[in-house]
């Protein structure tokens, strides 16, 4: 690691007197404060639009640090300490707050739509893994409004149980398109459960 990054070993411990581990903190560190800035989005236009604006920039930071990635949620040969699990939670909750405040909702989110936002992230991390795993395939626009949809659907069923989601969603939907994330999937989705009508 140090001759990689330029430097002789004693400067490194000089630096990081706990060694490998403390090095990786540091790293780790580093590294979830750019995944933190990803969600960070100015609060205009369609919360579809917001959400692949952010998404872009994480499913970048996988594509360019793609074992970085790896190791940061799958761990490596360093051993995983409560520091470092905080890191990493830090990271999923900061992406939390900033999706629940793009929702905009009058009061503090509720457990059900926390709930949900939290599913996805972990869903959104997966996917990433999965993804690395796959080769990169699909492509990175595709897994982005995948997971976008993803979003919705799972916002919508949400919607169904709990007012306050159902509220966040109807706020949301005067600001989306036809030809945008969510018209898009209600053409492709309203065929399917059409077939279904005879359930209701």
């Amino acid at each position: 690691m140090a001759e990689a990054a330029g430097v002789s070993r004693p400067l490194v411990y000089r630096y990081f007197p706990g060694g490998k581990q403390q090095l990786y903190e540091a790293a780790l560190r580093s590294a979830a404060e750019e995944l933190e800035h990803c969600f960070a989005e100015p609060p205009d236009g369609p919360l579809t639009r917001r959400l692949s604006n952010a998404l872009d920039r994480y499913l970048a930071f996988v594509d360019q640090h793609d074992a970085g990635f790896s190791a940061l949620l799958q761990g490596g040969s360093v051993v995983e300490t409560s520091r470092t699990t905080a890191i990493v939670d830090g990271v999923r909750r900061a992406a939390a707050e900033h999706i629940l405040s793009h929702l905009g909702t009058q009061e503090p989110p509720g457990d059900r739509l926390r709930l949900t936002v939290r599913m996805w992230i972990t869903a959104v991390e997966a996917a990433s893994l999965i993804w690395l795993d796959e080769e990169k395939e699909p492509p990175l626009d595709e897994l982005r409004d995948w997971l976008v949809e993803q979003f919705v659907a799972c916002l919508v069923a949400t919607a169904a149980r709990d007012e306050q989601t159902a509220a966040a969603v109807r706020a949301a939907l005067p600001l989306e398109s036809a030809d945008g994330p969510m018209g898009s999937l209600a053409r492709r989705v309203l065929p399917v459960v059409s077939d279904a009508a005879h359930l209701l």
